[in-house]
């Protein structure tokens, strides 16, 4: 009996020293606290709050002091899932929210709110509501920093005296209702259509009043060669006349020589196939006197066909008009400078119609709207001298006076 109450009372101690054991241990590893880095911890002592422990080892108070919570103090991205909007033009569309916060103040994380991400969303989306209320759809979709800005605002002010600091705020999407989507995109598509075809009415415009341009300017050219050339060939042909009247006159043709002239014509008249047949005269004789009468030029007044000597022409030195040809050397100049010109206008022309820099293309196609500079004409080469024939007299000038005839052979 007595060996019975021994083992029990040995047994029994052996249970007590365990759990003293157990106890002690326990009351060790509740005693110290590991904090890790960017990382806070709130101690409760006996129900209240004692102190916030930052990152290292700490020592507690066993079954005194307690853990109420551990906080990061990282900064943390929340995202919001899609939320429903009414826009100022009765339009519902959905949004998508992101938020970037960090943590400032533990102890006010804790103990002022019980769940501050929640209460984040939940404000993030009546502010939300209250920004996109006070705007219709375009706006919505072009003032995303504005309404950023608003809730960044609002949320930093009332998530401060949580303990919260809330950095940034973006919207991730903004979806309007399908229908709204496509009445947008033909919107859109019609803007499109009808900027290109402002685009290409304006391109064509241009087009027509730079070739109207230049076809005027090309037409104003044209004339102005024309009539210069047809004033020069009528000089010319009206002096050509005179000389030749001057010098048949002076040459004193006789009916003979007449006839013969007159009978090297007349195979030249028959050459042509349109002429199949051609006449002579009855009187060759008689014609050929009218002929050189109509050469001897009409008598004076007062004076007669025999008063004026063999060999003088009827008109006077100053009767022939001056030559007014211009200078070859001269005329080449002039036309050079008129193409240049015209080169200058048609580069301004091509630098106003808009099209991008091409190296290969005109001149006009360069950028910057400055006009290229035409290319300095060549010197003109110098007039060469006709070389009179070895058996010809030299021509006189229009200062000396013409020679007198040579005496004919009476022999």
């Amino acid at each position: 009996m007595t060996e019975d109450t021994t083992d029990v009372g040995q047994l029994a101690l052996i249970v007590v020293g365990g759990l003293v054991l157990i106890f002690v241990l326990v009351a060790l590893f509740r005693s110290v606290r590991i904090v890790p880095q960017a990382v806070a911890v709130i101690v409760e002592r006996l129900g209240r709050y004692s102190r916030t422990l930052d990152a290292g080892l700490h020592l507690l108070i066993p079954f005194i002091d307690r853990v109420r919570a551990s906080v990061d103090l990282r900064e943390q991205v929340v995202s919001f899932p899609p939320q429903p909007v009414i826009t100022s033009d009765n339009l519902v569309v959905s949004i998508d929210t992101v938020i970037y916060f960090q943590v400032t103040s533990p102890k006010d994380a804790v103990y002022e709110i019980a769940n501050y991400i929640t209460g984040i969303e939940q404000l993030t989306v009546t502010t939300l509501r209250n920004v996109i209320g006070s705007m219709d759809l375009e706006q919505t979709l072009t003032s995303r920093d504005q309404i950023n800005g608003q809730l960044r605002g609002v949320l930093d002010e009332a998530t401060g005296k949580w303990g919260i600091r809330v950095n940034r705020v973006e919207l991730k999407a903004i979806d309007p209702p399908a229908s709204v989507q496509g009445s947008m995109e033909q919107q859109m598509r019609a803007e499109r259509d009808r900027r290109a075809a402002i685009l290409t009415a304006e391109g064509v415009k241009q087009s027509q009043i730079l070739t109207a341009e230049g076809e005027k300017q090309s037409a104003i050219l044209r004339a102005e060669g024309e009539a210069q050339s047809a004033i020069l060939r009528a000089e010319g042909e009206a002096r050509a006349i005179l000389q030749v009247f001057d010098a048949v006159h002076r040459g004193d043709a006789d009916p003979k020589l007449l006839a013969y002239q007159y009978l090297q014509t007349l195979p030249k008249i028959a050459a042509y196939p349109s002429n199949k047949m051609w006449f002579l005269p009855a009187e060759l004789t008689g014609a050929l006197g009218q002929m050189a009468k109509g050469f001897g030029g009409w008598p004076a007044p007062g004076a007669t066909e025999a008063d004026r000597p063999a060999g003088e022409s009827p008109l006077a030195d100053g009767d022939l008009p001056p030559v007014t040809l211009t200078d070859p050397a001269e005329a080449l100049a002039e036309a050079r400078r008129e193409s240049a010109a015209a080169t200058a206008d048609a580069t301004s022309a091509g630098t106003l119609s808009g099209r991008p820099f091409d190296p290969a293309a005109e001149l006009g196609q360069h950028p910057g709207g400055a006009a290229v500079p035409p290319r300095p004409a060549a010197p003109a080469a110098p007039p060469v001298p006709p070389v009179p024939p070895q058996d010809a007299p030299p021509a006189p000038t229009r200062d000396e006076p013409p020679a007198p005839p040579q005496p004919r052979d009476q022999g």
